[in-house]
């Protein structure tokens, strides 16, 4: 059980791994006001910087769940390296339909709502795991301006169009779930270039340490590929947000 390889190779350098930087993920930290001892539970939790910064900064316990293992073992050593792993534990499984018996005050989901077949499956899986009146975390892509083509909504690695809302439309969509919108940290340009443009770096280096592997071609074209298909399309048109919901 794992994700592809490519994706373990592209994004092995990474520490967050969503158009984040590390000052986003404080500034999300810090806009929830969290409080020593909440417990945070995070599904598809990658190499654990959430999870481990805040645990370090904020006091928070949890767990994290993610289907890579090698994210799982990063997250592992991150709590290490940070002196947090007696509050954080990080868990390699599926989190597709994850139930945790112990509620949490902080249920998150950033970048994989895959895990519940789409956003609104997704917020109804993450308050299985939450206290009365605690707080859902959801990672989702949106429109910056709506692609002029489908083809163009492909360039952003979407299906079609129709994947993902321009911001006013994906928030309102949150009250027709029940849910009260009560923080938002969204990505800029920025963030977005230190987490896709970091890639190139770590594939590069892949490939001259592994000329005859087996993935070596499948590497090359996709750094050549992707420099061009980023500035062209999700660089322009596609933003994310991570954003924080309570049950009306």
């Amino acid at each position: 059980m794992d994700i592809p390889r490519i994706f373990n190779i592209a994004e092995s350098a990474h520490r967050i791994h969503n158009p984040f930087t590390p000052e986003k993920l404080a500034a999300l930290g810090a806009a929830l006001r969290l409080e020593a001892g909440t417990r945070v539970l995070d599904l598809g939790s990658g190499s654990g910087e959430m999870l481990c910064t805040w645990a370090r900064d904020h006091g928070v316990v949890g767990t994290g769940i993610d289907l890579s293992r090698l994210f799982t073992e990063q997250a592992r050593r991150r709590a290490d390296e940070l002196g947090v792993a007696d509050r954080v534990e990080f868990i390699h499984g599926d989190a597709a339909g994850f139930v945790s018996d112990q509620k949490a005050g902080v249920v998150a989901c950033l970048g994989a709502t895959w895990i519940g077949g789409g956003v609104a499956g997704t917020i109804e899986l993450l308050a299985r795991s939450l206290h009365p009146g605690g707080i859902l975390l959801v990672g989702e892509p949106y429109w910056r301006q709506m692609p002029p083509t489908e083809d163009v909504a492909r360039g952003c690695l979407a299906g079609s169009i129709s994947d993902f809302l321009p911001l006013p439309e994906l928030l309102a969509s949150f009250g027709r779930l029940g849910y009260d919108v009560v923080e938002m940290v969204l990505a800029d340009q920025d963030s977005w270039d230190r987490y896709e443009a970091a890639q190139w770096l770590t594939l590069r280096r892949w490939l001259q340490d592994h000329p005859d592997d087996e993935l070596a071609k499948d590497v090359r074209a996709r750094l050549i590929a992707e420099p061009e298909r980023y500035a062209a399309c999700t660089r322009e048109y596609l933003g994310w947000g991570a954003f924080a919901l309570m049950a009306r």
